[in-house]
């Protein structure tokens, strides 16, 4: 061999020796050889069928945390064939990029029903306009800003979330300033080159004497503006209950146990309690030739020594005779059909087809309209009885009042059948007959308005040991609920929360804090504009909530989270950890003064600044009565 090649071949030996020796290190630094015998000792007793399957996930538990590597918003349809957002989580898992979850948030409007068709086109464009501005959010700012991070890092995650969208409300607040110096310039501008108005000759024109001007008979607080959302705000909400998704799925546990873990520790997770489901049977229609309007839903609350599954049953025996009973006059029932049809049925060894039914609420629920307000309780009884069950022992009723629709502001007055004013002092009088005729109602949503806080001091005084007094509508966005650690809402017994917008998972567990730390109970509710994302149940199992208001059990979009329920239930009573739930009434202190009723609404003094005599709670908690003495949760 000439002595250039044995120079090669010594070199090519000398870095063959150090790539040896490089590589012995580096398994070295990482314990490779160490793990290697511990997975060879461990696994050779057991002599698993697939070998390599156990050594890979003996060697995974060594592997990086995955991170997220990428988002991607959509714009998608949800249950009603609206506009909204879908964001997609991929996370680098071992060294590979993997899809892991996406979620679709629901959509959510403040146009009533009743609403002209202009309003209603511009609600529809504004909602368009604000999904394709979260779309580009998510696919761009939100994707850089959150790549790297561990799905698992919920409050970094809402953090920089939060400071994201505070950027993007300050800059639109420098853009409606500066459009509104340039208006002022212009207007300025037009005046200078304009006569004034007082050198044109003419006459003042003047109120016409004799003329009355429709005035209310006592004044009421002005309704507060509707809540401004900022365009694309639902990039935030989605992107956030996205990547807690992902943070159960990572961590292999379910999104309802993964959200109780960040609300509490570990050791107080034993057990596990479920909402109750409000159940929504009714919707009744406020725009319809009826004349009722003070009623939207009608929604059935099952005992909860029953089952989940078998409380859904018994509604759904409800709603099958609550369907004959609404069968529309001229139609034969569905029972006679199936008899006329029993020969065809027998010929062809099916069964005939069920009577479909034409008016079923995007609730989920069965449309009707009523005269006044006791005819769907009565309704309600009367469906009950035929079935051999007892209201206010075998089922209970909640009602979705929806007041803030019903004000006449030139009347200062609630209109709640038509043609039929009631005050505001006057509604608590109604609530308080209505109550006491019918002890089975063990819930009211939205009896006022927000703005009426006096009233609703007085329904919770009269009612609050009978049942319990919801706001809905009356409480704000759950971003704006929060006022130096109280809760921003009327006195009541609770606030139904909704996942919509800029609210973040974060939100929705400190929120959730304050007010259990307070008395409220919470409730997780559905918005409108349903999709098919079921997250909505984790997040109230996790949240601990009391209640949970789904809709009905007529449409695909709402009947999936009831599944979810279900499931949910099934697998906390096969692992042993669903606790029966303690359900009471809140008595309001009646001898409070309203003074002092503005406690719920003002941040509480430090009881070591009280006398004793006055450092009592204002709130009392009540057992229940009698009639609903079985409101506690199965085992």
């Amino acid at each position: 061999m000439e002595p250039g090649g044995r120079r090669r071949q010594q070199q090519q030996q000398r870095r063959l020796q150090e790539l040896r020796r490089e590589a012995t290190q580096y398994y070295q630094d990482h314990r490779v050889p160490q793990r290697m015998e511990e997975a060879l000792n461990a696994l050779f007793p057991q002599r698993p069928a697939d070998l390599y399957g156990e050594l890979a996930n003996y060697f995974s538990k060594f592997s990086k945390a995955p991170v997220i590597c990428k988002l991607v918003g959509r714009k998608v349809l949800d249950g009603v064939g609206q506009p909204t957002l879908e964001v997609e989580i991929y996370c680098t898992v071992k060294n590979y990029e993997k899809r892991i979850c996406s979620t679709v948030m629901s959509s959510h409007s403040q146009i009533p029903e009743n609403a002209l068709p202009e309003t209603t086109e511009a609600d529809e464009k504004e909602r368009n306009d604000s999904v394709n501005t979260a779309v580009e959010w998510v696919n761009e700012s939100l994707n850089m800003m959150l790549r790297g991070l561990k799905p698992t890092d919920q409050c970094k995650v809402d953090k920089i979330l939060g400071e994201y969208f505070t950027k993007k409300v300050e800059e639109k607040k420098e853009v409606q300033k500066q459009e509104e110096e340039e208006e002022e310039e212009a207007t300025l501008a037009l005046t200078s080159c304009t006569p004034s108005a007082t050198s044109l000759p003419g006459k003042k024109k003047s109120a016409k004497p004799g003329k009355k001007v429709a005035v209310a008979e006592r004044p009421i607080p002005p309704a507060e503006p509707a809540e401004s959302v900022l365009r694309g705000s639902v990039a935030i909400g989605g992107t956030s209950l996205a990547v807690a998704k992902a943070g159960a799925a990572v961590s292999r546990i379910p999104l309802y146990l993964h959200i109780a873990l960040l609300k509490c520790d570990q050791d107080s997770l034993k057990e596990m309690t479920l909402p109750l489901p409000m159940v929504t049977l009714l919707n009744c229609e406020k725009i319809s030739p009826a004349k009722l309007r003070l009623v939207k839903e009608v929604m059935l609350i099952p005992p909860v020594q029953l089952s989940l599954k078998q409380g859904i049953e018994r509604v759904l025996d409800i709603q099958k005779e609550m369907m004959r009973l609404l069968q529309p006059p001229g139609e034969a029932p569905s029972s006679q059909v199936a008899d006329s049809k029993k020969g065809r049925a027998h010929n062809t060894g099916k069964k005939a087809p069920p009577r479909a039914l034409k008016r079923i609420s995007h609730l989920g629920c069965l449309i009707t309209g009523c005269d006044n307000l006791e005819q769907p309780l009565l309704l309600m009884q009367t469906v009950c009885n035929n079935i051999g069950l007892e209201l206010g022992t075998d089922m209970y009723v909640a009602i979705n009042c929806a007041a803030h629709e019903l004000m006449d502001y030139l009347k200062g007055k609630y209109e709640i059948l038509t043609g039929t004013f009631k005050s505001p002092d006057e509604m608590v009088d109604v609530y308080v007959e209505l109550i006491n005729k019918f002890p089975f109602i063990i819930a009211l949503i939205d009896p006022l308005r927000k703005e009426d806080r006096q009233q609703w001091s007085n329904i919770c005084c009269a009612l609050g040991s009978k049942c319990y007094l919801i706001a809905e509508d009356a409480a704000t966005y759950i971003s704006k609920l929060k006022t130096d650690q109280n809760i921003n809402v009327p006195m009541c017994s609770g606030v139904v929360l909704k996942y919509i917008n800029e609210t973040k998972v974060s939100d929705l567990i400190e929120v959730t804090g304050l007010l259990d730390g307070q008395r409220h109970i919470t409730i997780l509710g559905s918005p409108d504009g349903e999709s098919s994302d079921d997250s909505l149940v984790d997040l109230a199992v996790g949240l601990g909530a009391r209640f949970i208001k789904l809709g009905g059990l007529s449409r695909g979009e709402r009947v999936t989270k009831y599944n979810r329920l279900l499931a949910i239930e099934e697998e906390l009573a096969k692992n042993r950890t669903l606790r029966e739930a303690n359900l009471e009434f809140i008595a309001f202190a009646e001898e409070s003064q309203p003074e002092k009723q503005l406690s719920d609404v003002l941040p509480p003094p430090k009881q070591d600044s009280l006398p004793p005599q006055l450092s009592q709670p204002a709130l009392q908690v009540h057992s229940l009565p009698a009639q609903h003495a079985d409101l506690g949760h199965p085992n």
